[in-house]
């Protein structure tokens, strides 16, 4: 019954799931033909209003690319590898190398979401080599149920988003909002804390319980399980000849960065306490990146193997900035879509079951949207100002609309990729397990944001 489930939902994603950018455009065409219909406004006013927000994200889109290519580079570097190889021999068995997985995969995807995809699917490749018996397509899916919990912690776009820039927060919230919310109300506030938690820990439970048994076990070739170095380390003893060759491999100059970095940061932290932005966030892991791998050019080389994950962040978001223009976009009357929409959730919701509400309109919208900062410009403008007249909390709705954003891509496998690539790995080998995950996280925070208002 339970394969016939998952392969079953398996099938059906493959067949319904295009690749993102195609769902960018179809969310354009939807929203352009929405705004046409619900305002009365005219094709060329909808033609400005998405032309104008088009390029309206541009720093922000810098942010978040930055949060996955230092995230990356960070865990390519030798200490990070090295302390995996440390961390796959505490697993004896293949139920514990699941749990094992799990477990690392969560807590690093919750330190910072590009870091947390990438290190998982490298402790999970090391823990293949060296656990007989373990079932590789769970391993991966173990390894990237993490990612479930990413909204939440500190690199989530959302809630630090909020404690970053007013005048944004005004932008997107159509004036509903205009401070900034302190992340000691949203990701560290002790309701998400606990929550978040809860859900680190009972994970590798629930991916222990799905590892089939012995007979129905699929093991991986080892031919994939040659270490693949994301760059090519020159020996120690390598003689750099030139001027530029010494400069390259100097670790004063690395040296240099970080400490600069560093008294910046101890700055910071003793004059604001606990502010984390999205800023502040990529500034940490820029630093420990260039600590890591120690010279300039080592550095340089994670980047650039990095960055190529960073292509689809880049070609989306002006989409979705172009569906946050046509979202916000007034008519004569000074009404636009995001209004309607707004007025729509007002209609059915109660300030109990907006939260809940909130979590699984972001869940939906998320197949669409398969990005935390796309899936705030868009919703941003429909949910805060909604939440806020209803009286909810309006740290309540940002988390809601975190986490419902992180809980289905539990069944899209747009930030699957960088994992599968590592594993060699098609999505349709693990999003049978992520399923059950998708339900599980789903049924739990469903009921936590009606508690928690």
């Amino acid at each position: 019954m339970f394969k016939k489930f998952t392969s079953g939902c398996v099938a059906l994603v493959q067949r319904l799931l295009p690749d993102a950018f195609i769902f960018a455009i179809l969310l354009t065409i939807l929203t352009f033909v929405l705004s046409l219909i619900t305002t009365g406004q005219s094709v060329l006013q909808l033609v400005e209003h998405w032309g104008n927000g088009v390029w309206s994200l541009l720093p922000f889109t810098m942010q978040m690319a930055l949060v996955l290519v230092l995230g990356n580079a960070l865990a390519s570097s030798k200490p990070v590898k090295n302390l995996l190889i440390r961390l796959a021999k505490i697993a004896k068995t293949p139920t514990q190398a699941i749990m094992l997985v799990s477990f690392v995969s969560a807590i690093a995807c919750w330190l910072n979401w590009g870091f947390g995809l990438i290190v998982g699917a490298l402790l999970a490749k090391e823990l293949a080599k060296r656990i007989k018996g373990v079932d590789y397509r769970l391993l991966i899916a173990s390894a990237y149920s993490g990612f479930v919990v990413w909204h939440a912690g500190i690199s989530g776009s959302v809630p630090l988003t909020l404690a970053s820039d007013a005048e944004e927060i005004a932008k997107v919230t159509q004036g509903a909002l205009t401070t900034v919310i302190p992340v000691g109300e949203t990701l560290f506030s002790w309701q998400n804390l606990v929550i978040s938690w809860f859900i680190i820990l009972t994970l590798p439970l629930i991916n222990r319980a799905m590892h089939p048994d012995p007979d129905k076990v699929v093991t991986v070739d080892p031919k994939l399980l040659e270490m693949e170095e994301v760059m090519e380390d020159e020996p120690e003893n390598m003689v750099k000849e030139t001027p530029a060759q010494k400069l390259e491999h100097s670790r004063i100059l690395s040296g240099f960065v970080v400490a600069l970095a560093g008294i910046f940061l101890v700055r910071h932290f003793m004059e604001n306490g606990l502010d984390l932005n999205l800023n502040i966030v990529n500034l940490i892991f820029l630093t420990l990146g260039i600590l890591f791998h120690q010279t300039p050019i080592r550095y340089v080389k994670a980047i650039n193997e990095a960055i190529v994950g960073a292509g689809g962040i880049i070609l989306q978001f002006p989409f979705y900035a172009g569906i946050m223009g046509l979202m916000t976009g007034l008519n004569a009357q000074g009404v636009s879509l995001g209004t309607e929409i707004t007025n729509f959730f007002l209609n059915i919701s109660t300030q109990k079951s907006f939260p809940t509400f909130t979590f699984w309109a972001a869940g939906l919208i998320n197949i669409f949207v398969p990005s935390g900062g796309g899936q705030w410009a868009v919703q941003g403008p429909i949910m805060m100002p909604a939440g806020m007249k209803l009286g909810v909390d309006p740290a309540i709705t940002s988390m809601a609309i975190a986490w419902g954003d992180a809980w289905t891509n539990m069944i899209q496998p747009f930030w699957a990729l960088p994992a599968l690539g590592i594993a060699k790995l098609d999505a349709k080998d693990i999003m049978g397990y992520c399923v059950i995950v998708l339900l599980y996280v789903g049924i739990l925070m469903s009921v936590f944001f009606y508690i928690w208002t």
